[in-house]
This record gives structure tokens, sequence and C-alpha cells, in this order.
């Protein structure tokens, strides 16, 4: 299980889910071949929960397995 925190990295040092990676939400979705791989699983969340939504749906639109992570559901 692979979790990305797509917040801005300052928010990121600030508080993030323990073993999660960050990677910004512009970086991920401009260069989503070099961090995801279409066999692999992957949660994604951020701080308000507005733009992991979004990069999910554009994610998953592409085929690949992401899954949004809702505030309420965190580690």
């Amino acid at each position: 299980m692979k979790i990305i925190d797509v917040s801005d990295p300052s928010l990121y040092k600030i508080n993030h889910i323990q073993g999660s990676i960050n990677i910004p939400y512009n970086e991920l979705i401009n260069n989503y071949r070099k961090y995801l791989n279409k066999y692999e699983k992957y949660y994604l969340y951020c701080k308000n929960g507005k733009l992991s939504k979004r990069a999910q749906i554009i994610l998953s639109s592409l085929g690949y397995q992401v899954i949004y992570m809702e505030k309420s559901v965190r580690l």
C-alpha cells in the first residue's frame, strides 16, 4: 500500500500520515508515469481533500488504481 500526500511540501512537513510520501499535486499530475505503476494501488490525501479528490479523478481516468482518502478516514 502506497500513501501519497499531494499537499505542498511545507504543509507535508507540518503534518502528514506516517509512512506516506509527498508528491505535490502538480508534480504528480504532470509526471504521473514517473511515480505510478498501473499494477499498484495508491491512496491519495491532502489537508482538505480537494486536491487529492481531483487527482484521483484524473488518474483513475488514465487507468491507475488510486483511492481518495477522505479526511475522516485517515490513518
